[in-house]
């Protein structure tokens, strides 16, 4: 039977395959979906189904309420916090759930990442925000709904497009973007943005936050109204171009 819902599960399928691909989750570890405003339809990963056994058609479809559309397994255990979020969160068309290791790691310490450098300040210009810990009645509650309540409490007064990501205190990273694959994007920066905290504070526990002039220059060159940094959509089209060039001149070498 042809799925109704093809491209927005195989974007889903694609930013799942992404997460095994950068090592951010081992066996079935972690998620991703997509999301079709117009629509208001979200595709997820399956729950407990490893990555490499996944395919275009395990990918569940579903509506904002939860009510499945499409698909014959059972969604992510993470489905209500995804669905939440994307309610909530305006503008943003994927999201990633990891427990990549050194963001875990923060994570379980309950700490915010604090911004020690230009990398970090290349994608945020605060610490990566980190949640307060669960309380034992939100556990024994709807434990994955508690969990986007637990992110937007730490949302408030943030933008969640200047700060594409957060730390589940004692759990996990959440991550979020324009669309699933920027979603990735941010926990692929997000682990590396950890692990050179980590270093940074293992060599000089004393480190000390960058200067805000650096943090604002990092960040208003890729993000601000006078953004320079990159191409932009004619940058983008000369791209386009150049690659069908490429392609051109590859057919005619051949024999």
């Amino acid at each position: 039977m042809r799925s109704n819902h093809r491209e927005l599960k195989k974007r889903a399928w694609a930013a799942n395959l992404e997460i095994a691909k950068h090592g951010l989750a081992i066996y079935n570890f972690g998620n991703a979906s997509a999301f079709d405003p117009e629509a208001g339809l979200v595709a997820i990963k399956p729950s407990g189904v490893a990555y490499q056994d996944l395919s275009v058609e395990d990918m569940i479809v579903l509506d904002l309420e939860g009510k499945i559309v499409e698909g014959r397994l059972r969604p992510s255990s993470d489905t209500r916090t995804h669905l939440m979020l994307f309610r909530e969160m305006r503008g943003i068309g994927g999201l990633v759930h990891t427990h990549s290791t050194y963001a875990t790691g923060w994570a379980q310490a309950a700490t915010p990442i604090p911004i020690l450098g230009t990398t970090h300040a290349d994608y945020l210009d605060e610490d990566v925000p980190c949640t307060e810990l669960m309380s034992a009645e939100a556990t024994a509650g709807d434990y994955e709904a508690e969990t986007g309540v637990q992110i937007l409490d730490c949302f408030r007064g943030r933008d969640p497009s200047r700060t594409p990501m957060v730390l589940v205190a004692g759990h996990g990273a959440f991550t979020w973007g324009k669309s699933a694959e920027q979603a990735v994007h941010h926990a692929v920066v997000l682990e590396e943005i950890a692990r050179m905290a980590f270093v940074t504070r293992a060599i000089a526990p004393a480190a000390a936050r960058l200067p805000v002039h650096l943090i604002r220059k990092h960040f208003e060159r890729k993000h601000g109204a006078d953004a320079y940094y990159g191409q932009g959509e004619q940058g983008r089209a000369s791209d386009a171009e150049r690659s069908r060039r490429r392609s051109s001149a590859s057919k005619r070498q051949r024999p």
